[in-house]
């Protein structure tokens, strides 16, 4: 790299992570503490992605999602999914429209998909078959509506939250929309002293509010930044050989052949990828380590190794099974 496109490099990086510090310092006036959940949802919205946020009801996840819309200035939407949900309630309907002269035409009423973030509050209480309209959308950015496509406008997110499966009237969302969310990100109960914070911003007169601090425009160059990251061989090549670990077959642990029934799909490597890369921005890097691949394991492939009736009886944890992969795993080969 040249001289000029070193000292270029470091001022955008530099650019990007005032702009991260200005996003995290508006979200840290409505939210209390999560920083890690905070860095995971800014994390898929500049991979272009989306984020799958667990938690059991009232710790504050659709007020995060509803805060990052508010400090990104994007177009919001909400989905609250329900059992007598239906597929055209997400994306829209066709609608026959009466003209002055009594004419009628067909026109099509665009559903609450179309925004830039949008949240899908409770995503597993709806019937598969309401899940499954969101996959186009999730994977093409678009929706496809009687034999007509609609492109959605970018930057496009899904920012979805669920309830724990053991809660009351929830669905497990199917495989192939699991793997669609780039992080799975659990949302943690708060401490003793977060509690009183949440009391005291949420009792009084005053309610915070989020200013906007980054544009359309700018998250857009933020995304493209991103993709520009180098990676090395060796760091890309852990990450290929810590998905192949996940997978019973072939050379992977004991724990892995016994309880999981199957490994992550290529998506899980590329989600590594762009994770160590946006974590490296994150610390002020133009480069990403096999420390970054290490660091976003766990968000990354989560949901994306599934564990068979054994490893579930057992009560085994999928994040047991990749830290385990992590710590007998060299990072050369």
């Amino acid at each position: 790299m040249a001289e000029k496109n070193k000292d270029l490099a470091r001022a955008e990086v530099a650019d990007f992570q005032k702009s991260i510090g200005g996003l995290r310092e508006e979200v840290g006036k409505v939210i209390v503490g999560n920083r890690e959940v905070v860095d995971g949802v800014l994390t898929c919205m500049l991979a272009g992605s989306h984020a799958l946020l667990e938690g059991v009801p009232g710790l504050g996840k659709t007020m995060l999602v509803r805060t990052m819309a508010q400090a990104l200035e994007l177009q919001f939407s909400r989905i609250q999914f329900t059992p007598d949900m239906m597929p055209a309630d997400i994306l829209g309907t066709t609608m026959i429209d009466e003209g002055a002269g009594g004419q009628r035409s067909l026109s099509f009423r665009k559903g609450p998909i179309f925004a830039n973030i949008v949240l899908a509050d409770e995503i597993n209480r709806a019937t598969p078959k309401t899940q499954s309209a969101l996959l186009e959308a999730m994977q093409e950015h678009r929706v496809t509506v009687s034999k007509t496509s609609y492109t959605l406008e970018e930057p496009f997110f899904v920012l979805a939250t669920q309830n724990p499966l053991e809660s009351e009237g929830t669905y497990p969302l199917p495989e192939a929309q699991l793997d669609r969310f780039f992080f799975k990100l659990h949302v943690p109960f708060p401490g003793r002293e977060e509690l009183h914070a949440i009391l005291d911003r949420t009792t009084g007169m005053d309610a915070p509010e989020a200013k906007p601090v980054v544009d359309k425009k700018r998250l857009l160059a933020m995304q493209k930044l991103v993709r520009e990251v180098p990676v090395a061989r060796h760091v890309q090549d852990y990450a290929v050989r810590l998905l192949q670990s996940t997978h019973p077959e072939g050379k992977s642990l004991d724990l892995v052949k016994r309880f999981v029934k199957f490994g992550s799909s290529p998506r899980g490597a590329q989600a590594l990828l762009l994770a160590a890369k946006i974590r490296a921005l994150f610390e002020g890097r133009f480069a990403a380590s096999v420390d970054d691949v290490k660091a976003v394991c766990l968000p990354a492939l989560r949901h994306r190794v599934l564990l068979n009736f054994e490893g579930e009886a057992e009560g085994v944890k999928t994040d047991d099974v990749l830290l385990a992969i992590m710590k007998q795993l060299p990072d050369t080969e």
